[in-house]
């Protein structure tokens, strides 16, 4: 994997009609789409679908992993991993995270960062959740005023979190790029 990682922070389980809607917008907005679990989709994304109509002269058809996790859902061990050295996020997003969506992009070209970015927001629309964005601290000042952020840390690490909003805004700032 080596592209860009976003990911969606839940406050609670995805309900079951909420991961019915995911899988048919990731469906009918991929190239290639397998359901790998009920929750995790390996796909091909077109970047079309998105909004994205320069792709920088390469396929539109851009590889991604969704993946649902926390109990219940996906590998509980990987969300446990992924969750365990982050900081108390409950003072920046008003909850303590009990599940995530990550959305991990195969490919490392600028497209792949917009892509990863406007698919979270999509994902976003259906599942809720607020996106925890790590950042370079260049970064900081491009995000600090754009809406739908709802809070910032630089410590221990630069990070951002946010709503659709927010992903949708900062994707279209020049020279917008996402931490690997």
């Amino acid at each position: 994997m080596d592209g860009p990682v976003l990911v969606i922070e839940l406050a609670e389980a995805v309900p079951r009609a909420a991961i019915q809607r995911l899988r048919d917008l990731l469906d009918c907005s991929s190239a290639r789409f397998e359901q790998k679990r009920v929750g995790e989709y390996d796909l091909n994304i077109h970047a079309e679908s998105l909004g994205i109509s320069d792709t920088g002269g390469v396929d539109g058809r851009r590889p991604v992993l969704v993946s649902v996790m926390g109990p219940g859902i996906g590998d509980e061990s990987i969300f446990e991993a992924e969750h365990a050295d982050d900081v108390d996020q409950e003072p920046f997003i008003g909850f303590r995270p009990t599940h995530a969506v990550d959305i991990v992009a195969f490919c490392n070209r600028p497209v792949d960062h917009v892509v990863t970015a406007l698919l979270t927001a999509a994902v976003m629309d259906v599942v809720g959740g607020v996106v925890n964005a790590e950042l370079r601290e260049d970064q900081m000042p491009i995000v600090a005023g754009l809406p739908g952020l709802i809070s910032t840390m630089a410590d221990p690490w630069p990070a951002a979190y946010g709503s659709a909003e927010f992903l949708r805004a900062w994707a279209h700032q020049p020279g917008f790029r996402l931490l690997k």
